[in-house]
């Protein structure tokens, strides 16, 4: 059975799509966002607290819902990226991409020869049928992250490369390497000219943009300057903001 991948598609149409992170490394955070109608989930292995098996588990757990499975890689590792799209992700973004020679070899490591490199076999992915390796090149989504002053400077070049459809700007870093807080980013002006530099670029080469949004408000707003790829959440924070505001409504009472 071929599957779709819808965030994939309706982008490549020109749309804006949206996505929460998981960083708690719980199915049950999985299986719960994937039913929540949200465009995608992107499980976060870098930053969040999954191990080997809650991957597994929370890749079947998602698919319950029909929020499209993807996936970050801690690093950009042949052998990382091949265990995540071993076990079901129907994407990966790749951080810390600098140039064009490490997009390529992201790129490569998400596809079956002749259009990349990865190595046939595949895990949980059987889920998925006998005719997976029939389609699964053409819906992988490849998505890298220019968080860097250097990437900016390479950010045409970058997308440009054969295989990576698109970019997911990763503002904190990014401001960070130009020697600002993160706290001051949206306000610096150095920061917002990079950021407009790398949709720009995007522009150019026909590439999905993206953007780490902070809230639905903010990726709202983003989607309105052409960013299309946006997340805009994660388990973790929506646990923490329901408790503040559960403990303000308590210190009002």
């Amino acid at each position: 059975m071929h599957v779709v991948n819808t965030t994939k598609q309706s982008q490549l149409a020109g749309n804006p799509v949206f996505g929460y992170a998981l960083e708690l490394g719980s199915p049950f955070a999985a299986e719960l966002l994937s039913r929540s109608g949200i465009g995608f989930l992107m499980l976060d292995t870098q930053h969040g607290s999954f191990g080997p098996d809650s991957t597994v588990a929370a890749f079947a757990a998602m698919s319950a819902g029909d929020a499209t499975p993807l996936a970050r890689v801690a690093r950009n590792d042949y052998t990382l990226i091949g265990r995540l799209v071993d076990e079901g992700a129907l994407g990966i973004i790749v951080p810390m991409v600098d140039t064009p020679e490490q997009a390529r070899a992201a790129a490569d490591a998400c596809r079956f020869p002749p259009a990349g490199t990865r190595s046939w076999g595949w895990g949980r992915a059987a889920a998925y049928g006998d005719d997976y390796s029939d389609w699964i090149n053409d819906e992988m989504l490849v998505m890298v992250q220019i968080e860097s002053a250097t990437a900016v400077k390479n950010a045409e070049a970058i997308l440009a490369t054969p295989g990576v459809d698109g970019c997911w700007i990763g503002p904190n870093d990014l401001a960070l390497s130009m020697g600002i807080h993160p706290r001051e980013r949206e306000r610096d002006e150095r920061v917002i000219a990079a950021v407009d530099s790398v949709l720009q670029a995007c522009d150019s080469t026909g590439k999905i943009p993206g953007y780490a949004g902070s809230s639905p408000a903010q990726a709202r707003d983003l989607a309105t300057r052409g960013f299309q790829f946006l997340t805009c959440g994660s388990d973790a924070g929506f646990l923490h903001s329901g408790a503040a505001a559960g403990l303000q409504e308590l210190a009002g009472s």
